[in-house]
């Protein structure tokens, strides 16, 4: 793969947007892409289900994590086609699959529920996320 004008900018650009996403593929296609998130609070549990009480599958034999982050009710998604999902512990999440895209949006919608927050330090954190924790405000 390369570029036929290398002096004009754009193609520059799209050629190295072209080859990462063809490298994305390729490690995803040999290795598999792996997000692993953490539940980090007082009660936050994670349960992988076969079915969901508030969904319904949008495919033959879809599963549904179950997140109990501190609402008065779990939250319930359906693991995308092609992706796989795990917890090996109740305070972890395993997602595995072939397309980054798919495993990293799917990540960012558990993690949209219970964003790390910096004063007391819970939320859901995605592949080894850390944040500093700010200092209390004394008057």
């Amino acid at each position: 793969m390369t570029v036929e004008d290398r002096k004009i900018r754009k193609q520059r650009e799209m050629w190295g947007t072209t080859r990462a996403n063809l490298n994305n593929h390729v490690l995803g296609v040999s290795e598999g892409h792996v997000a692993i998130l953490r539940l980090v609070g007082v009660g936050y549990r994670a349960t992988l289900e076969p079915s969901a009480i508030t969904k319904k599958p949008e495919y033959e034999g879809q599963r549904f994590v179950s997140l109990k982050v501190g609402y008065s009710h779990p939250i319930e998604l359906g693991v995308p086609a092609g992706m796989k999902a795990s917890t090996p512990q109740p305070t972890r999440i395993l997602l595995e699959g072939i397309e980054k895209e798919v495993v990293m949006s799917f990540a960012a919608k558990i993690r949209m529920w219970r964003k790390p927050e910096p004063y007391k330090g819970k939320g859901i954190f995605v592949n080894g996320e850390t944040i500093k924790l700010k200092a209390k405000k004394i008057k």
